[in-house]
C-alpha cells in the first residue's frame, strides 16, 4: 500500500508538470495511464468514481 500511494504521488506530480508545461505527447499519455492505474488501486478509487458519476449525472441537467 505504501508503494502504491508513493507511485500515485510521483505519477500525479509528473502529470501535473507535463500539463503545466504543455509538453503533451506519448510520454504524457503513458504517465496519465499509469497515474490512473495506480490511483485505482488506492483508497481514493471510491471517491474518485463517485465524483465522476456525480459530474456525469449533472451534465444532462445543464
Amino acid at each position: 500500500m505504501v508503494i502504491t500511494v508513493s507511485l500515485v504521488a510521483v505519477f500525479g506530480l509528473v502529470l501535473f508538470f507535463l500539463l503545466r508545461s504543455n509538453s503533451l505527447g506519448y510520454g504524457s499519455a503513458f504517465i496519465a495511464v499509469m497515474f490512473g492505474f495506480f490511483l485505482a488501486s488506492t483508497g481514493a478509487a471510491g471517491p474518485v468514481n463517485n465524483l465522476a458519476n456525480a459530474v456525469i449525472a449533472a451534465i444532462p441537467n445543464l
